[in-house]
């Protein structure tokens, strides 16, 4: 891992890198670089955070270094997020670099540097990154008009201009919604059942005096006192209880999709002709 601090007078080093502060933690990405065209040193960066990366936040080079593939800040999160906004990022002006540095500056113990201080006159050069892709755009050296790179357009190429614009990559991210359990408890109720039961009772049976049984009636004693006794039963309900399986439940999901709006800002840029673009005129013979 190669670490560089901020001494370097070319913007392209700075593309594609990632924004993080001291604690490592990310802010963002790279977008734009800003050159002092009167020293020919990168000053300051746009760090593009917020959804989709469409937020640009500036940020002085002051302090940095690059350390691989990131960019490490002095300042956090949070401070970076809170820095004054630029209406034209195109351009800032003297009244604009001097809020941005008294946000920053309450952050930097060493002061400001050279490199920091910006002529008020000065004007600066951009160089642009496409926001939320790894590609850069106009990588390569600085030339005399303080642009970078080699796109077709510009006062160092040939007479057409591209007209870019930003778009939405909006995709879908799998995220926890809520959770959902299967709890097992016991409730107790009451049940009636019908039992049928069955008892004894004692009925008196009488009987007539015939050949059958004659032996049987004289076998005794002709007076006497005598006692018979019956055991007489009856049923009574018996209650117990037995656990059986009568159902299994279970957990299952299903996927529902539905349409949902997402807003973000893109920048477009335009073109407009300015002085006589009248065409096409003739002399009369």
């Amino acid at each position: 891992m190669t670490e560089a601090q901020h001494t370097t007078t070319s913007p392209d080093q700075y593309l594609g890198l990632t924004a993080v502060g001291p604690d490592q933690d990310k802010i963002g990405s790279v977008g734009q670089v800003y050159v002092n065209d009167q020293s020919g040193v990168p000053d300051w960066i746009t760090v593009n955070t917020g959804l989709f990366g469409t937020t640009e936040n500036f940020v002085p080079l002051e302090g940095s270094r690059i350390q691989g593939d990131n960019l490490v800040l002095p300042f956090g999160k949070d401070i970076v997020k809170d820095a004054p906004k630029v209406a034209d990022a195109s351009h800032l002006d003297p009244d604009e670099q001097e809020e941005l540095y008294a946000h920053y500056s309450r952050y930097i113990t060493s002061g400001r540097t050279t490199t920091g201080t910006v002529d008020a006159d000065a004007d600066f050069a951009r160089t642009d990154t496409t926001v939320g892709t790894d590609t850069t755009v106009g990588t390569g050296d600085v030339n005399r008009h303080g642009t970078v790179g080699h796109d077709t357009s510009g006062p160092t190429t040939d007479d057409a201009m591209t007209r870019s614009e930003e778009q939405l990559n909006v995709g879908t991210q799998r995220v926890e919604a809520g959770r959902a359990r299967l709890r097992k408890y016991v409730v107790t109720e009451q049940q009636s059942v019908t039992v049928p039961v069955s008892r004894e009772e004692v009925r008196v049976e009488r009987e007539p005096i015939t050949d059958a049984n004659r032996g049987d009636a004289l076998a005794g004693p002709e007076i006497s006192e005598e006692e018979h006794e019956v055991v007489l039963h009856a049923e009574r309900p018996v209650v117990e209880t037995e656990a059986v399986p009568v159902e299994r439940v279970r957990l299952g999901t299903e996927t529902v999709t539905e349409q949902q709006q997402v807003t973000g800002e893109v920048r477009k840029e335009q073109i407009e002709v300015e002085g006589d673009t009248t065409t096409g005129r003739g002399t009369s013979a």
